[in-house]
């Protein structure tokens, strides 16, 4: 055989003699297993040498039969203590790698050190205490390859340190039956040796098969915390998203009932937001949804003592799960906070925006007994905030539970009413600032309820948009209205409400322009009122349907004028005949000066593009002198009228002209 060869064949066969090194999971496998059976061998060997020992005691001197085999018993004794010991020891892999070449290094003077005694037993004992002898090697080395079979390397030391010895010294003993077990035992380690490499090659497949396994697990794993994150993760903000939110919610919420402490929710709406998508574009429209997160976040994180969860719901609009115990100090300045954060300026490339915010707060358990509940109570206090304090933090409080209440018994009451019979239409002069008399009348509706009684429009109106009533309402009334104004003059006009619903309607405003053809009114008598909340409710369909409606012939007034977000775009997109101007303006005009300075740019816009301005909330002589100096072309409030019914109008319209035609005589 070529030198090459034999070297080759040499490095092969000491490998078997070594532990791994290059594959630490297989190591640490063998170390697991081993440290299992390790003291099963030393078991073996303990109780088959006191056996052995004790039958040569009367035999043998005691230097052999008690002596030697007390000291081996004892070095096992100690190995199998040290053993025990490993099992509840975390290791590392170089501990473990170190033990096992100690095990290999000490399994083979252990093995010699049994198979000296035994041979030095050997000529002491009668036949029967020979036989003992050579049984005692055959079957303790039988019973330590099984228990080193997670060892490979230990178990071929030991099979070479005894059974070599042995074979070779029975057989010069020249005995048949000695010598038949010698062979006997040749053969049979020799199976053994066969079925431990089999063995060990499958346990090291398997621990292969189990690491791969494992990486596919750990991949697998990961894939799906990936998905489990990009599914409650908001694309837009990187922010949690609406699933985390309620996710969040129910397990804060179930905290806090199980210690018997609060727990709050925030819904915050950023106030002015879709005007900008409307104006600059959905580009910068995300831009800002990402800064105003930023901002919120930073408050939130750095909000303390109380941990505060923040996710985006959806469009413009937050929620907060605020733990810690919190109360309502607490949330009041961590809404204040928000809001100063959301309010500061955004300056994005050539467009300058600004923004604020409303946020609503409900706290557990003052609000509500459940998750769901708590967070409608939160969303009922922003609602709230938008209506009467927009920009502003509203808690949820008795006063609102107690208008919750109230608000579905009006929702309930709306839905089983009788418009035609219940409803009533009561009309307010529109007057020509200069000349004082009635241009038109704006349409009212008033609800007389046979349970509640009257029922004011801010309350049964709104409560007709949520419950999807207001299309049908807005039918009805302006039916009625159109019959009524066609027993009027020529030359007076009808002013009617249209809500978001009404203009931003999927199927379009349809309904109405066949009311309007049906009622024989000409559509150039008729003035529809929008406001700005119902042009930014969806812009695109508002102007849409304001347009079809200008090209009946109809004119178009934008209400409310003043307290919206983005009032000269929608003055300049729309096709508008009249501008109206909110009261609150009025109130003060001539004692505030910034009142007086808005009024007077407003209608010197109106002017410029010759667009009307109707002015609201007129109640003083003074008033009005200050609004005609101003330019101001119609006027509406309880200085010329209060709301009349369809059966005053024609007296009033009589009083007017008399009064009129006395002015024109004493003058």
């Amino acid at each position: 055989m070529p030198v090459a060869d034999l070297k080759s064949y040499f490095a092969a066969a000491m490998r078997l003699f070594r532990v791994p090194a290059d594959n630490p999971e297989l190591t640490r496998a063998q170390f697991d297993a081993f440290s299992k059976q390790i003291p099963l061998l030393y078991f073996i060997l303990i109780t088959n040498t006191i056996a052995v020992a004790y039958t040569y005691v009367p035999l043998a001197p005691a230097s052999l039969s008690m002596i030697v085999p007390g000291v081996l018993i004892a070095v096992a004794g100690y190995r199998t203590f040290w053993w025990l010991r490993q099992r509840h020891v975390v290791r590392s892999d170089a501990d473990i790698l170190r033990n096992l070449r100690l095990t290999n290094w000490i399994a083979a003077p252990i093995a010699a050190g049994f198979t000296v005694w035994s041979f030095a037993l050997y000529p002491y004992g009668d036949p029967f205490a020979k036989s003992q002898v050579a049984f005692y090697m055959a079957v303790t080395v039988i019973g330590c390859i099984f228990s080193l079979m997670h060892l490979r390397s230990a178990a071929l030391i030991v099979t070479l340190v005894v059974d070599v010895p042995y074979v070779v010294f029975y057989f010069a003993t020249g005995e048949p039956t000695l010598e038949a077990m010698a062979v006997n035992n040749l053969l049979v380690t020799g199976a053994m040796v066969t079925v431990l490499t089999i063995y060990y090659r499958d346990f090291a497949d398997l621990v292969a098969s189990r690491k791969s396994l494992l990486a596919q697990q750990a991949a697998t794993q990961a894939l799906s915390d990936e998905n489990f994150r990009l599914a409650n993760l908001d694309s837009l903000t990187e922010l949690p998203n609406r699933r985390r939110f309620f996710a969040e919610l129910s397990s804060a919420f179930a905290d806090a009932e199980r210690r018997n402490v609060r727990v709050a929710v925030g819904i915050i709406d950023l106030d002015g937001f879709k005007p900008i998508n409307d104006n600059y574009g959905h580009s910068v429209g995300d831009r800002v949804l990402i800064e105003a997160g930023r901002r919120i976040r930073e408050v939130c994180e750095g909000f303390g003592p109380q941990r505060v969860e923040f996710a985006r719901l959806g469009g413009d609009e937050f929620g907060l799960v605020v733990c810690g115990d919190p109360d309502d100090a607490d949330l009041a300045r961590l809404g204040e906070r928000i809001g100063g954060q959301v309010k500061l300026p955004y300056q994005l490339d050539t467009a300058h925006t600004g923004l604020s915010c409303s946020i609503g707060f409900a706290l557990f358990p003052d609000s509500a007994t459940t998750s769901e509940a708590l967070y409608e109570c939160a969303d009922y206090s922003l609602y709230h905030a938008k209506r009467q304090l927009r920009g502003r933090t509203v808690i949820f409080s008795g006063e609102l539970e107690a208008e919750i209440r109230s608000r579905g018994v009006i929702e309930n009451l709306l839905r089983t009413s009788d418009f035609g019979a219940e409803m009533e239409l009561v009309f307010q002069p529109i007057v020509d600032a200069m000349s004082e008399h009635a241009a038109g009348f704006e349409t009212l509706a008033r609800w007389h309820s046979p349970r509640l009684g009257w029922v004011s429009p801010a309350d049964f109106i709104p409560a007709a948009e949520r419950i999807g009533l207001i299309r049908p309402l807005t039918q009805t009334l302006l039916a009625r209205a159109l019959a009524t104004a066609k027993t009027w003059p020529d030359d007076i006009r009808l002013s009617f409400n249209l809500s978001a619903h009404d203009v931003c309607a999927a199927e379009g405003i349809l309904p109405l322009i066949s009311i309007i053809e049906k009622s024989g009114l000409s559509p150039r008598r008729i003035d529809f009122e929008i406001t700005e909340t119902a042009v930014t409710f969806d812009f695109v369909r508002a102007q849409q349907s304001i347009s079809t409606l200008k090209a009946m012939g109809c004119g178009i007034s934008l209400d409310d004028f003043g307290t919206g977000y983005s009032s000269l775009s929608h003055v300049h997109r729309l096709p508008l005949d009249k501008i109206k101007v909110d009261r609150s303006f009025v109130a003060d005009i001539n004692e505030n000066p910034v009142s007086h300075k808005i009024i007077k740019s407003l209608t010197g816009l109106c002017d410029d593009m010759e667009i009307a301005c109707v002015v609201e909330g007129v109640e003083t002589r003074a008033q009005l002198d200050t609004l005609r100096r101003l330019g101001c072309d119609f006027i509406q409030g309880y200085y010329f009228a209060r709301p009349m019914s369809a059966d005053a109008i024609g007296d009033y319209l009589a009083n007017e002209r008399q009064r009129l035609d006395g002015a024109k005589v004493v003058a």
